[in-house]
């Protein structure tokens, strides 16, 4: 189900080799026999891992502006950048990367494909496994992700996953292996331009739009779900409140005070009895000034000075339990400029997790 870092876009002639480059440059080896190598060590050292890094290279559940299937190859890459001893880094502190989920990129979840089409891509994806334990296994990104998930938890029950998006979608097979497998007070923090709060878009289950809908209802509408810097939606605040049960900090509340919010913020989750947060961190959050690589930039929002100080608050008053960062689109950044400062402050966020997730 899953691939060596970068090997989950699939690419068959255009793009190998950029691929293969990205893969060794990662793994710090000259051939694929050894990127391989250095994938199935990684893997055989899930049961002892603090952490998980996870990629999953698909923008299938977004809207009409794509490639945020390049974001966890594009972060990654800039991580590295930002930091040459990152490998020996996230060895010393437990933090392994399990490579990418594969992705069949017609493919979103299988709930939503016709017992021929899962048959047909299971005959393409696991060709080399017998076709009783085959006939088993999930083909869309977001079941092989769900799927996936649930085998590290096997492994390793305190395991913290850290997935690198890929469209927002993502996070759902995130939220529901949460609930499968963790058993304490969990919240989700989200800071997004957007609720995604509908229950189905044109007919579509799980999307961008919809997975914190579908994931409030995993947590019983019980205010655990906290979204932060919202500024582009249908209907005011006071609606998804009351409708849904849900914590909303708009951007421009935010704006007036930023401390304030933050200590609202930690205040409204203790009050719900949170031991633990997973870090949903959507890039269009964070204010188009800093962040236009993504396929819905918005103007008027969260500043990264802020969204660092979150991070590190969160992190020493409830530790996290998951961790993401989604809707990097690496090809949609308007210069080569904004491209790379979008993927430098995207792997800033997610080291200033990991520094808490390490430290706990």
């Amino acid at each position: 189900m899953l691939r060596p870092v970068g090997g989950g876009l699939y690419v068959v002639s255009t793009g190998r080799a950029e691929q293969l480059a990205v893969q060794r440059g990662y793994y710090g080896v000259a051939d694929e026999a050894a990127i391989d190598a250095k994938f199935r060590a990684t893997l055989d050292r899930i049961a002892t891992a603090r952490a998980v890094i996870l990629g999953v290279p698909s923008d299938v559940g977004a809207g009409y502006r794509r490639g945020a299937n390049l974001g966890p190859q594009g972060i990654r890459g800039a991580m590295l950048d930002a930091d040459p001893g990152l490998r020996t880094w996230l060895d010393d502190h437990g933090v392994i990367d399990i490579g990418d989920v594969a992705v069949c990129p017609q493919l979103l979840h299988d709930d939503m494909l016709a017992p021929a089409q899962i048959a047909a891509t299971r005959q393409a994806l696991y060709r080399d496994l017998p076709a009783a334990f085959a006939a088993t296994l999930p083909v869309s990104p977001l079941s092989i992700e769900e799927r996936a998930l649930a085998a590290v938890y096997a492994l390793n029950p305190a395991i913290v996953p850290i997935v690198l998006g890929g469209d927002h979608s993502v996070a759902w097979p995130v939220a529901a292996a949460l609930a499968a497998h963790r058993t304490d007070r969990w919240s989700i923090v989200q800071p997004d331009a957007h609720t995604d709060l509908l229950a189905e878009r044109l007919g579509v289950k799980y999307c961008f739009a919809t997975w914190s809908y579908h994931a409030n209802e995993l947590l019983g509408r019980d205010g655990r779900l906290v979204q932060v810097g919202v500024r582009a939606s249908r209907y005011p605040r006071e609606h998804w409140e009351r409708e849904l049960g849900v914590r909303q900090l708009w951007a421009n509340e935010i704006a007036a005070n930023p401390e304030q919010a933050i200590e609202d913020m930690v205040a409204h989750l203790r009050a719900r009895g949170v031991t633990s947060v997973y870090f949903s961190n959507d890039i269009d959050g964070t204010d188009a000034r800093w962040a236009s690589a993504t396929g819905t930039p918005e103007a008027d929002g969260l500043t990264p000075t802020w969204l660092l100080a979150l991070i590190d608050r969160l992190g020493r008053e409830f530790g996290f339990c998951a961790v993401d960062c989604v809707e990097v689109a690496p090809p949609l950044g308007p210069t080569s400029e904004a491209t790379r400062g979008t993927l430098e402050l995207a792997a800033r966020y997610v080291r200033a997790c990991l520094a808490q997730i390490v430290a706990a």
